[in-house]
């Protein structure tokens, strides 16, 4: 039989294939900075990451935009704040509802495709193949994938803010009769430059994070077709946890002090 890892081993190996993972990303970077960029696969994985996760992040964000905005709605007329509404929801979702749910959707998606992809050629010996034809994995797998994430997930991010939005008017509009004009109006004062700024600056944050956890499990699987199961499963909440971690400092660098929003939008 089998025997079961003990939790200090798993722990162990977790805090192994991380540094792993930190490691990587600076290889990532040090790679960058030399130009070494394989175009093809770039623009593949772009495709894979991009309009391939449109539908679902696009859906996801209106159905986020709509429910939010139920919630908020019933309080706020009630407390006769109807107006604000659509600032409220315009300033969570740019802040912080859009670039972490869309990291999310991608984390579950992508990431773990990512390290299923990375972590099956490397128990199949294809990573081997490619040290033997002098081909660095780094240049050849990893960086496509972090550069398509980067690009791709701010943009997707802005598409799922402005599909939140949408979804969010249309239900004040059909359910609470607050009209459109009211409801941009309240969100075009409440939001800054900053705050439509700080969605797609996250999502590049994310995007790195994702693909390089991602490819770094992958790298570090082994144990055959049950390694490339955990290496799976444990990528995505890696990176999940990276997601929600640095999302917290990331608001603490950008948002300090006290907000201004409310006093601009009323």
């Amino acid at each position: 039989m089998t025997e079961t890892p003990s939790p200090s081993s798993s722990l162990e190996l977790w805090s192994h294939r991380l540094l792993s993972a930190v490691l990587l990303g600076g290889q990532v970077l040090v790679h960058l900075l030399k130009g070494k960029i394989n175009r093809r696969n770039t623009i593949d994985q772009m495709a894979a990451v991009g309009p391939e996760s449109l539908l679902i992040t696009l859906i996801t964000a209106g159905f986020v935009g709509a429910v939010f905005t139920i919630q908020v709605a019933r309080e706020f007329i009630n407390l006769g704040a109807g107006t604000a509404v659509g600032g409220v929801l315009t300033i969570s979702l740019s802040r912080e509802l859009a670039p972490v749910l869309t990291a999310v959707v991608l984390a579950g998606r992508v990431g773990s495709a990512f390290a299923a992809e990375i972590g099956t050629m490397k128990v199949t010996e294809q990573i081997d193949a490619l040290y033997m034809l002098r081909t660095d994995p780094i240049d050849y797998l990893v960086i496509p994938r972090v550069i398509a994430c980067c690009l791709m997930l701010p943009i997707l991010t802005v598409l799922a803010l402005i599909v939140g939005i949408a979804g969010g008017m249309l239900v004040a509009e059909s359910l609470y009769s607050i009209p459109n004009t009211v409801f941009l109006n309240s969100a075009r004062n409440f939001l800054s430059v900053w705050d439509l700024c700080s969605a797609p600056i996250k999502g590049f944050f994310f995007g790195a994070l994702i693909s390089i956890i991602g490819s770094s499990w992958g790298l570090t699987t082994t144990g055959g077709a049950k390694g490339v199961g955990q290496s799976t499963t444990t990528a995505v909440v890696t990176s999940l946890l990276a997601i929600f971690i640095s999302n917290f400092f990331l608001s603490w660098l950008m948002f300090q002090g006290t907000g201004s929003a409310v006093n601009r939008g009323l």
